[in-house]
């Protein structure tokens, strides 16, 4: 007979792989975060899928509920994806900035060439076409 915390989690792991795939399908999800994703679904389908995997993992850290595992990877597993995506954040920022300042710097040397074209209309000599 199936245990029913094996069901319930192996139709969430299910349920969310659908989901994930059809974020990336909508393009609503980059592929660069729909293999982090997948590897986590795949992770917990297959803890999930061996109770001796379970029972195993837990023995070795010490957890007397084996499905306590799964939550524990979980967490793990939320807490490596908040870690992936603060490391992008800032990658993103410091692109912003650099970005920024290009435009700044580009804007400035428009001006310039602006009020120089400008000063040069007033003071040179006119052409005639």
């Amino acid at each position: 007979m199936i245990d029913r915390t094996l069901l319930i989690t192996v139709s969430c792991a299910l349920i969310w792989l659908l989901i994930v795939l059809g974020m990336v399908r909508r393009r609503r999800l980059n592929e660069q975060f729909l293999l982090l994703w997948l590897i986590i679904a795949v992770i917990v389908l297959v803890m999930a899928g061996s109770r001796s995997l379970l029972a195993f993992l837990a023995s070795l850290m010490g957890i007397h509920y084996p499905p306590s595992v799964l939550i524990l990877t979980g967490i793990g597993s939320l807490l490596l994806i908040l870690l992936h995506f603060s490391a992008v954040t800032s990658q993103l920022i410091e692109e912003n900035k650099s970005l920024a300042q290009e435009i700044a710097i580009i804007r400035w040397q428009l001006r310039t060439v602006e009020k120089k074209a400008g000063q040069e209309k007033i003071d040179g000599p006119e052409v005639v076409a």
